[in-house]
């Protein structure tokens, strides 16, 4: 079982809960497990061609899998995947 920690902003899609318990052997896997399990989240991270939106961070562990093998990063059980949309600030 992954962990996906939910951000605030997007809680309202889990019923105000901040950590979901999902399955999937990447983290594309796991992502659109989510939005099965909680309808409106592709829309919300996935650009039109499927990768993640510019803004939307998302970390397995501590890494961000950016810098890894993105969508294709193999998850294990135990391992916790944060989704982080960028804040813009002045």
């Amino acid at each position: 079982m992954i962990k996906v920690r939910i951000p605030a902003q997007l809680r309202t899609l889990t019923g105000g809960v901040g950590e979901v318990p999902m399955e999937g052997a990447t983290v594309g896997e796991v992502l659109k497990g989510l939005d099965a399990a909680h309808a409106g989240f592709a829309e919300r991270i996935f650009d039109a061609d499927g990768g993640l939106r510019r803004f939307v961070n998302v970390f397995l562990d501590e890494e961000d899998v950016r810098f890894l093998d993105g969508l294709g990063t193999p998850v294990t059980d135990g391992q916790t995947l944060s989704i982080v949309p960028a804040v813009a600030g002045g």
